[in-house]
């Protein structure tokens, strides 16, 4: 019954929480009364399940109880009679009353424990359950601390999937020297985030080997190997606080003049000064009192602070306009000098001034050079380029 209640009212929560994030959409869509209602589906389901348990609690105690007082009654009735009987005297008929008090008192705190428990039992069964679920991504025994990256990256026959019957990455061979400029183009779906999502081992690839500077990133150990990476995501996180809480998390012991050096490339010095309490100023969850541009400027702060020896940018401008992304643009290039710069773009005007352009499909890599040779093989850039621009 508790394990039952403990599931609802996780349920139950995360109704309420993904209701509380989502409320523009679901306002944006008129979708009140469903949610209303799919809030009482769970309110009820929570409700009936906590009915069961106070019901399986009351049958106990009532049992328990009864069985006690019975005890007692039973002790009484036998003890007046052989009383009366003269088998017993008065005084053994009372010491006999009051050790029997003493010996259901700790039966009655057992009883108080065996209630407790499952319900503790229960809880921390689901804690359990959760802490002790192992990291797919996990260091070697040998993984050595990797200090300074150049940024040479290979991957070499490289094959991904997420289920067993689904590959995602066929066999990827791809050289990047240091401070090269790797573009990733492609049609959605054909893995370019994931390929960036294998070099700071965010997943575990199934076959194939990816080197660093001639180290295999699965001999380094984590934490090292991610301080060489910064990455700004298309899908930007926030965390709940200030802009500069959320842009420290680049470098926690940056000082403030490094602070507002990222600030002033990333294009939020306007922003910032604009705002009454500066960089100190709450943004709310996720962000959510700041605009979709100004909370990717955050992210590319981050960024720009961390500094270091190989970027990926997963379409790092998108949410921006075309002024602040031509700025941020020419700041990204100037940061991404003799730094291995992997970019994941739609838009082919963005990259095209990249060193190397990768064409990903779902086959593999299908294409790779720079903008003008693309343009003039015919090939599958070539089509997705005169597509966009035909728009």
């Amino acid at each position: 019954a508790f394990d039952k209640m403990f599931s609802s009212i996780g349920q139950f929560h995360s109704r309420v929480e993904n209701n509380i994030s989502g409320i523009r959409v679901v306002k944006a869509f008129g979708n009140e009364s469903h949610e209303m209602d799919r809030f009482i589906e769970h309110n009820e389901q929570f409700r009936k399940t906590k009915l069961t348990t106070y019901q399986m609690m009351a049958v106990h105690t009532a049992v328990s109880h009864f069985l006690i007082k019975s005890v007692t009654v039973f002790g009484l009735v036998c003890g007046a009679w052989f009383v009366l009987q003269k088998n017993m005297t008065y005084g053994e008929f009372v010491s006999f009353v009051l050790l029997t008090g003493i010996f259901l008192g700790p039966i009655q705190q057992i009883n108080a424990v065996i209630e407790m428990y499952p319900k503790g039992a229960a809880g921390f069964k689901r804690f359990a359950s959760l802490i002790d679920q192992s990291p797919d991504e996990k260091d070697a025994d040998d993984a050595i601390e990797v200090d300074q990256l150049k940024g040479d990256i290979v991957f070499e026959h490289v094959s991904f999937q997420y289920e067993s019957d689904k590959p995602v990455l066929h066999d990827i061979n791809l050289e990047v020297k240091q401070g090269e400029t790797i573009a990733v183009v492609g049609p959605s779906g054909a893995g370019k985030s994931t390929l960036c999502s294998l070099l700071p081992r965010f997943y575990e690839w199934q076959e194939g080997i990816i080197t660093i500077d001639g180290i295999e990133t699965r001999k380094m150990t984590l934490p090292s190997l991610r301080r060489q990476i910064g990455v700004v995501q298309q899908d930007i996180y926030l965390f709940h606080g200030t802009i500069r809480e959320n842009i420290l998390y680049g470098k926690l012991d940056a000082s403030d003049e490094e602070v507002w050096q990222a600030v002033e490339k990333a294009q939020l010095k306007d922003l910032v000064n604009s705002l009454p309490n500066g960089l100190d100023t709450i943004i709310g969850e996720r962000g959510m009192m700041l605009s979709g541009g100004q909370k990717q400027r955050i992210s590319i702060a981050r960024i720009f602070l961390k500094n270091p020896p190989i970027f990926i940018l997963d379409e790092a401008t998108s949410s921006l306009d075309t002024e602040t992304e031509s700025f941020i643009q020419g700041s990204l290039e100037e940061l991404s000098e003799g730094r291995t710069t992997f970019i994941i773009a739609h838009r082919l005007a963005t990259i095209q001034h990249a060193d190397r352009i990768v064409v990903l499909t779902k086959e593999g890599i299908k294409e790779q050079g720079r903008h003008e040779d693309l343009l003039e093989m015919d090939g599958m850039y070539r089509r997705l380029y005169e597509t966009q621009f035909r728009m």
